[in-house]
């Protein structure tokens, strides 16, 4: 995720780190770096040239040139100006309270996501503890409406289709009125797109925003078109007015031109991303995190919010309770890895830690070594887990067998296991040692 542009802002700012006094040679090189990659990112023309000369005009005050750390201070507000154009302090939806029924409408060209977003929306409003119904309303991509219904059973929130209907206005009032009737407070309409913007579209998108008038209008873009999804943003608003924008694929987007250009091109947030292709895979987007994310300081934030939504508090401090007394067993270290596995790519992770973006590659990562550990700890009997000592010679045949690998391979991992149960409770005394959980985590994997 935006690994391009974080390698490239590194290189620029090698002309200032580490000086204890910089020129405006100096910041005249390095901006002109940064200028290099964002247009490499495909990045809005106009975007680059504000970004470019708001940095120059502030970094050659005397807020840089006499600080006490020059290099810190260039970087610092390299980092406040991409917070700046990224959207500034993010916004979230504004819906009305559970007693009423808010409206979302979704809009977007074939192609972008649209439908996916609408169901990853709905899951996440409803783990917000909303109630929300999903309006199958794209009545013209043929299967739309069918993969509407079929996201919906996944996430187990209801879709309301009607077989062969024409009119989408038709469609959403009927879909308004079980909402009442079901208590719903939450309507996402999916709305119909074509391969590229024309006016049939466009008049039918403002007969159902007349219709609807809703909370939300919600432009969902494909990020791997660079500054494109900008301007395709840009013309929706003029048309329809949007409220805000969904980036998809955003974990696929290297270079990041979509998301620095949005703001400034429309004048519109960036409320939320797609990053991956499970239902869950969907955040609200951050201006300061993503920022702090290009420029290779790591985002702890989103990391923390990750492993709180599938790790159990009481369970943590149990843990670390049975880190203390070293009574952690093969099922705990088990139980560990699925808790990993849940929060998804490994790599996203290392993303999010200062200093790893950009150091450790998807290749770097061994995948197979932590399904084979997974596959030789499920392999265990519950009695085994909770006392390795007794899995002699016969037993680590009989693990082997049942998880497709080696009697040596069992043997490893209990000797992996001993060392990093030795590495914790060392940990548990010495407090935050981040070399120590390199090492238990074997530097490059779990």
């Amino acid at each position: 995720m935006l690994d391009k542009l974080t390698q490239k802002f590194s290189d620029a700012f090698r002309f200032i780190a580490g000086k204890s006094a910089i020129t405006e040679k100096n910041i005249d090189d390095a901006v002109e770096a940064i200028k290099m990659a964002l247009l490499e990112a495909d990045v809005n023309l106009r975007v680059v040239r504000r970004f470019v000369n708001s940095t120059i005009e502030e970094a050659k005050g005397e807020k840089v040139l006499r600080s006490v750390d020059p290099g810190q201070q260039f970087i610092k507000i390299v980092h406040d100006k991409l917070v700046s154009f990224l959207g500034g302090g993010g916004e979230i939806l504004k819906l009305k309270g559970p007693d009423t029924i808010s409206t979302v409408l979704m809009l977007g060209l074939q192609g972008s996501g649209k439908t996916t977003s609408s169901a990853k929306l709905a899951l996440r409003l409803k783990k917000e503890g909303r109630n929300p119904l999903l309006a199958a309303c794209d009545l013209v991509r043929p299967a739309a409406v069918e993969q509407l219904f079929v996201l919906g059973s996944q996430i187990d929130v209801p879709v309301y289709k009607e077989d062969g209907a024409k009119d989408p206005v038709a469609v959403y009032k009927s879909a308004l009125a079980l909402a009442r009737k079901n208590l719903h407070d939450t309507l996402i309409i999916d709305t119909t797109g074509r391969l590229q913007i024309d006016e049939p579209m466009m008049e039918e998108l403002k007969r159902l925003r007349d219709a609807v008038k809703p909370d939300e209008l919600l432009l969902v873009a494909d990020s791997m078109t660079g500054q494109s999804a900008a301007d395709i943003a840009k013309t929706f608003d003029e048309k329809i007015g949007l409220t805000g924008v969904v980036l998809t694929k955003f974990d696929s987007d290297t270079r990041g031109g979509a998301a620095l250009s949005l703001k400034t091109v429309t004048g519109k947030a960036l409320k939320f991303v797609g990053t991956g292709e499970k239902p869950e895979d969907f955040e609200p987007f951050h201006p300061d995190r993503i920022a702090g994310r290009i420029l290779g300081m790591g985002d702890v934030v989103s990391l923390v919010e990750k492993a709180q939504e599938v790790i159990d508090q009481k369970e943590a401090l149990e843990l670390q309770k049975k880190m203390e007394k070293e009574t952690f067993t093969l099922d705990d270290w088990l139980n560990q890895i699925r808790s990993v596995k849940k929060m998804g790519s490994l790599q996203k992770m290392l993303e999010m830690i200062p200093g790893m973006a950009g150091q450790i590659s998807e290749e770097d990562i061994n995948r197979e070594d932590l399904k084979h550990q997974e596959a030789i700890l499920s392999s265990m009997t519950l009695k085994e887990r909770a006392n390795h000592l007794i899995i002699g010679p016969s037993r680590r045949s009989r693990i082997a067998r049942g998880s497709g690998t080696s009697a040596a391979e069992v043997g490893r991992v209990i000797k992996k296991f001993e060392k990093m149960r030795t590495m914790m409770k060392k940990m548990s005394k010495a407090g935050k040692n981040s070399a120590a959980m390199q090492q238990m985590m074997g530097g490059r994997g779990f």
